[in-house]
């Protein structure tokens, strides 16, 4: 392939987790094990919120569309990075490529604009308890869930668009695990400032404001838990917003390094192993601390599956 004049290229090259083996295959079956306790974790969660009325209140509806949305952000790039680490053809199409980073990216706008609906409805519980239930009604959760999927799907439309308009001549290489923004702008032989700068313009807009409404959001819900007399009220309250500002940090965290990161280029080992954290290992996670900071999801839970075993 002539890197002058190549101007379009029918694949792309993924890089494996390891060259060595024998760490092929251990790297390979500890992602296999992290995607199985994260497709398993997620879907029983939304097994027992469905199951149980008493758990089907406006956070676990959006709880239930998190954990619908981590199965598919870990399931649009695992079972293709250990495909490639054990297979000989690292390859991916370029409409496969295309795909890949539309759903993965769509997937991640949803679940950024969810959690600070998450952080909102946590504000009108604790906050304005007495208007909760005017507010967050069943058809206003429906409106503002879809208005999430719907304004990410558009976000993650236009960017792949100017993404994969680019002209790739420089080589087909991309040095990742998966199909991602960044690295594939070092493969265009073409200027990439202004999807850099829209990149960055989206990114900043979604992640960092949203960011700080739920900080804000969270600030007055400190002062209002403080207020409560009841030590033990307060430990109730605590305990419920700790799980969901956990994985606010962790996710928000890690996007912010991967997409609004100036030098990305100079520093693309952090930003495999950040793009790991937040594709791989949150969506892991995730069921795994709303079940154990939630005695209602783990009531839920024993309740769901001992009835079912008697049955």
């Amino acid at each position: 392939m002539d890197n002058s004049t190549q101007t379009f290229v029918k694949k792309f090259i993924l890089l494996r987790l390891s060259t060595i083996p024998g760490l092929q295959i251990f790297f390979s079956l500890l992602f296999l094990l992290m995607y199985m306790v994260s497709f398993s974790g997620n879907l029983i969660l939304i097994i027992v919120v469905q199951f149980n009325t008493q758990l089907r209140t406006p956070m676990y509806f959006f709880l239930t569309n998190l954990a619908f949305i981590d199965i598919g952000l870990s399931s649009t790039v695992v079972p293709k990075i250990i495909s490639n680490t054990l297979s000989s053809d690292q390859s991916i199409s370029f409409f496969g490529c295309a795909a890949q980073l539309y759903f993965h990216h769509s997937l991640g706008s949803t679940e950024c604009l969810l959690l600070a609906v998450m952080a909102y409805d946590r504000y009108i519980a604790i906050c304005k308890p007495l208007l909760y239930i005017t507010i967050m009604s069943r058809t206003f959760c429906l409106y503002i869930a879809g208005g999430c999927w719907i304004v990410s799907i558009f976000d993650s439309f236009l960017l792949t668009i100017f993404t994969f308009q680019l002209p790739y001549c420089r080589s087909n290489r991309i040095n990742h695990f998966f199909c991602e923004m960044p690295p594939l702008f070092q493969l265009s032989c073409k200027d990439t400032r202004f999807n850099e700068l829209m990149n960055y313009i989206v990114a900043g807009i979604m992640v960092i404001g949203l960011f700080l409404l739920i900080l804000m959001s969270y600030l007055f819900i400190t002062l209002t838990i403080l207020k409560i007399r009841s030590t033990k009220e307060q430990q109730k309250a605590f305990s419920t917003c700790a799980s969901h500002l956990t994985v606010v940090c962790l996710f928000y965290g890690a996007v912010m390094f991967i997409y609004l990161h100036p030098h990305y280029s100079d520093s693309p080992g952090q930003g495999k192993v950040v793009t790991v954290l937040y594709t791989v290992v949150t969506p892991m996670l995730n069921p795994i601390i709303y079940s154990i900071r939630n005695k209602e999801v783990k009531k839920g839970m024993k309740k769901t599956f001992y009835f079912r075993s008697y049955n």
